[in-house]
């Protein structure tokens, strides 16, 4: 099977290409700006007919939730248009598309976990852009799966991990939000989720599913921090703050948790603890790391 990743080189791309090697039989190719940009019809276009794709796994996407208030066009561009343009590449060759969303389609005014019934409200230009790339998709493509995924993070890139880790060497107390609850996602979890669900794709088949992924269990802001300051033994000390003490442009949903349901039951998918799969993450990047 030939598989197309777009956003080759961010967190999830570079997960996904950390488990290639798990596929022998599959070949990957892996695409990223500027030599492709999802919402070039042509490039996009040219890219699927020369590789041949059974599966495309879109992890391109505008993921600047607070400058995307301001950076509008460029937000709908690469979050709704270069869905748009996916879906109608992957109709045309017969592909499945694997297209990843956002927790941050949902308003986070809920008491329980978020099913994929519940109607979306985003609170924010990165949310709405988010949901309207699923709804191209929905519109437009033979066989698709949408996967919404929460706080995700991995070694690479810009993310929460990597700026605790940074700020926790570097300064002695940091405040944290704690009224903003969800659930952390590392990366590779998630890589290693999309491609089981590959595998498992009947081929030529259509489909038309709507999945939510995350690590399972419940935290916030305040707790992940608190133990990623733990499991790395570092002293700064972590306050709790209210959100309305750490102000930003762009509005966040308070509870974002996701019901993980679907995708086990529909695809066997297995889900480790977002505590575990942390210390997991820490003690293996630790050990990686050349000793002085």
């Amino acid at each position: 099977m030939n598989i197309l990743v777009t956003g080759g080189n961010g967190q999830l791309g570079t997960a996904i290409k950390e488990l290639v090697a798990l596929y022998p039989d599959w070949r990957f190719s892996f695409y990223d700006l500027p030599e492709l940009d999802i919402a070039s019809e042509e490039q996009v276009t040219d890219a699927v007919r020369r590789t041949g794709c059974k599966a495309i796994v879109n992890c391109a996407a505008y993921t600047d939730v607070d400058r995307a208030e301001t950076d509008q066009d460029r937000a709908y561009r690469v979050n709704r248009d270069g869905a748009a343009v996916l879906a109608r590449a992957a109709k045309a060759f017969g592909a499945l598309l694997v297209h990843v969303s956002t927790d941050y389609v949902f308003n986070g005014r809920a008491c329980r976990p978020y099913t994929e019934s519940d109607a979306p409200d985003p609170l924010g230009v990165y949310g709405r852009s988010k949901l309207q790339g699923e709804e191209q998709i929905a519109e437009i493509a033979s066989s698709y799966l949408i996967i919404r995924t929460s706080w995700l993070y991995s070694r690479h890139g810009r993310n929460f991990l990597n700026t605790m880790l940074r700020l926790g060497a570097e300064r002695e107390r940091l405040d944290v939000v704690f009224d903003q609850v969800g659930t952390p996602t590392r990366a590779s979890d998630l890589a290693g989720a999309i491609l089981s669900v590959i595998s498992r794709a009947e081929p030529g088949k259509g489909y038309a599913g709507l999945y939510h992924y995350s690590n399972e269990g419940v935290c916030s802001w305040y707790d992940f921090a608190t133990a990623i300051m733990r499991l790395r033994d570092l002293p700064c000390r972590v306050s709790p703050i209210e959100s309305a003490g750490y102000p930003t442009p762009a509005p966040r949903p308070l509870y974002s948790v996701l019901n993980k349901g679907a995708i086990k039951t529909d695809w066997g998918v297995d889900i480790p603890h977002w505590y575990d799969t942390l210390a997991d993450q820490l003690i293996t990047s630790q050990a990686n790391q050349p000793s002085s």
